[in-house]
C-alpha cells in the first residue's frame, strides 16, 4: 500500500477505505448510512468542441439517456448506489484530454473512466488511467494505434485500460472488398496526417501500405501533413502523377473537405474515395454539396445493425430514431459506440466484487462478455490482450432525391459481417 516515498497510493487509499467500510458493516454500526453515502462515479471524456467535435455530437443525448435509465441508482450485490456521470470536453486537444482525465482521477475520484473518439483522445486518457491504476474503457479508434501508439504489443496489453472496436486488418478488408467490385489499376493514394491516427495508418509494417499490399493494392503515401492544412496541391499532384485511381486515409473532417474540393478543382477524379474518420458524419458530407455523392467509408454502426442495448432494450433502429426525434438530426455512427461504452461500464460496476476497489473493477472488465447495441463485446475472444473486436461493414453516401444535398449512408459491403444487411451495391464515382 506504500509507495517508494512511503506515501499511500490512491489505489491503496481506496482499498483501505473499502476495508474500513467492511469493518463498520461487520460491527453492525451505521451500515445503511455507508451504503447510501457511496456514489458510483463514471467519468466520460470526449471531443465535444474543436476539429473532432462531430464525434461528440450525440454525447448529451446518450448521457441523458443513461442518467435516466439509472435515475434510481445502480444495484450491486443487492445494494443500490446512486450513479453520477461526470463529462469532460477535450476540445480536440490531446494535452487537455490528459488534463481533464487527471481532474477526474484526483478531484472527482471516479470509479471508472470511459473515453471515445480517435487516438488523439483515447490514448492520452488511457495513458493517464494506466499510470494511476484507474480502470478505463475506450472505443472509436482502431486497436493498433491504441496498442502500438502506447508502447505495447497485442500479447502484452495493459494493466487497467481496455478497448473495444475494430482493427486495420478489418477496415482494409472492408475497403478492398468494395474496391474489388469494380475495375481499377489498384493504385491508391493515402492521405495520412501527422497525428497518432495518421502515423498508424501510414506505418509501412502495420498500417495501410502493408495490409493493402497483401490484397494486391499499392499505396502512394501523401507524406505526414499537419492537421488543418489549407493547401493539398502537392499531394494531389503526386496522386495524379502516380496514376492513383483510389484514395484512402484518415484525415480529420475539415482537411478532407479542403482536399476533396481542391482535388476536383485540379482535375483529380479517382474512381473511389474511401476515407475513414472524415466522412463518417452527415454534416461533413453535406458540406461538400453534391461532391459527396458515392464517397465511401467504413460503417461500424447503423440503424440496420441487428443488435439491441443491454441497458434499455432499444434496438439499433429504435436508438437511432430516438436520437432523431430528440434532436431533429440524422443519426451518426458514434451513437452506438458511445452508448456501448456506458453499457459496458454499468455492466462492469454491477459485477464488481468489491465496490471502491480499482483492481476488482479491472477484473470485472476483463471478464466482460456482453451483448450490446454494437454487437458482442468480449475481451477474451479477440486474442489481443485488453481488446474486444466489433463487426465492421462498408458503404457509400448517396444523395436523397429532392433533398437539397441531404445524404443517406447505404451499406454496400457486408462480406465481413453477413448478419448486418446490405442496402445497395458499390458504385464508381462519376
Amino acid at each position: 500500500m506504500l509507495n517508494e516515498k512511503n506515501g499511500i497510493s490512491r489505489r491503496g487509499l481506496i482499498k483501505a477505505g473499502a476495508g474500513v467500510g467492511l469493518l463498520t458493516i461487520s460491527s453492525g454500526l451505521f451500515a445503511p448510512a455507508i451504503a447510501q453515502s457511496k456514489t458510483l462515479k463514471i467519468g466520460y471524456v470526449s471531443p465535444q468542441s474543436g476539429p473532432l467535435a462531430l464525434f461528440g455530437e450525440a454525447d448529451s443525448f446518450i448521457v441523458s439517456g443513461i442518467r435516466e435509465a439509472f435515475k434510481n441508482g445502480l444495484t450491486v450485490a443487492g445494494k443500490t448506489y446512486p450513479l453520477e456521470i461526470i463529462v469532460k470536453d477535450t476540445q480536440s486537444n490531446p494535452n487537455r484530454a490528459a488534463e481533464v482525465t487527471n481532474e477526474l482521477i484526483s478531484n472527482d475520484a471516479v470509479d471508472i473512466i470511459v473515453v471515445a473518439s480517435a487516438p488523439e483522445t483515447v490514448n492520452p486518457v488511457s495513458d493517464q488511467c494506466e499510470l494511476n491504476g484507474v480502470p478505463c474503457i475506450s472505443s472509436i479508434a482502431p486497436w493498433q494505434p491504441w496498442i502500438f501508439g502506447r508502447g505495447s504489443t497485442p500479447d502484452k496489453g495493459f494493466s487497467s485500460t481496455f478497448h473495444f472496436f475494430w482493427g486495420f486488418e478489418d477496415i482494409m478488408t472492408v475497403f478492398a472488398n468494395m474496391w474489388d467490385t469494380f475495375g481499377s489499376n489498384k493504385l491508391v493514394g493515402g492521405i495520412f496526417p501527422n497525428d497518432e491516427d495518421g502515423r498508424a495508418w501510414g506505418d509501412g509494417k502495420t498500417g495501410a501500405p502493408a495490409l493493402l499490399a497483401e490484397k494486391g493494392y499499392k499505396v502512394t503515401p501523401s507524406g505526414y501533413y499537419q492537421n488543418l492544412s489549407d493547401d493539398f496541391s502537392a499531394v494531389i499532384s503526386t496522386f495524379k502523377n502516380t496514376g492513383c485511381e483510389i484514395v484512402t486515409g484518415a484525415p480529420i473532417p475539415p482537411d478532407f473537405t479542403t482536399f476533396w474540393t481542391q482535388a476536383r478543382q485540379q482535375g483529380f477524379r479517382p474512381k473511389a474515395a474511401t476515407v475513414a474518420k472524415a466522412i463518417l458524419f452527415p454534416a461533413a458530407v453535406e458540406a461538400l454539396g453534391d461532391a459527396g455523392h458515392n464517397l465511401s467509408s467504413e460503417i461500424w454502426w447503423s440503424p440496420s445493425h441487428p443488435f439491441s442495448s443491454s441497458v434499455n432494450g432499444l434496438s439499433a433502429q429504435k436508438l437511432a430514431e430516438a436520437y432523431t426525434s430528440a434532436t431533429g438530426k440524422q443519426w451518426t455512427q458514434p451513437i452506438g459506440f458511445i452508448h456501448g461504452l456506458f453499457e459496458v461500464a454499468t455492466d462492469v460496476l454491477k459485477r464488481t466484487a468489491e465496490i471502491g476497489n480499482p483492481e476488482a473493477v479491472v477484473a470485472a472488465i476483463g471478464s466482460t462478455s456482453l451483448d450490446a447495441v454494437v454487437g458482442k463485446i468480449d475481451f477474451s475472444a479477440s486474442g489481443i490482450k485488453n481488446v474486444a473486436k466489433t463487426p465492421l461493414v462498408g458503404g457509400q453516401w448517396r444523395l436523397k432525391e429532392g433533398s437539397g444535398n441531404k445524404y443517406d449512408l447505404v451499406i454496400t459491403s457486408n462480406a465481413t459481417a453477413p448478419a448486418i444487411p446490405a442496402g445497395g451495391e458499390m458504385q464508381v464515382l462519376s
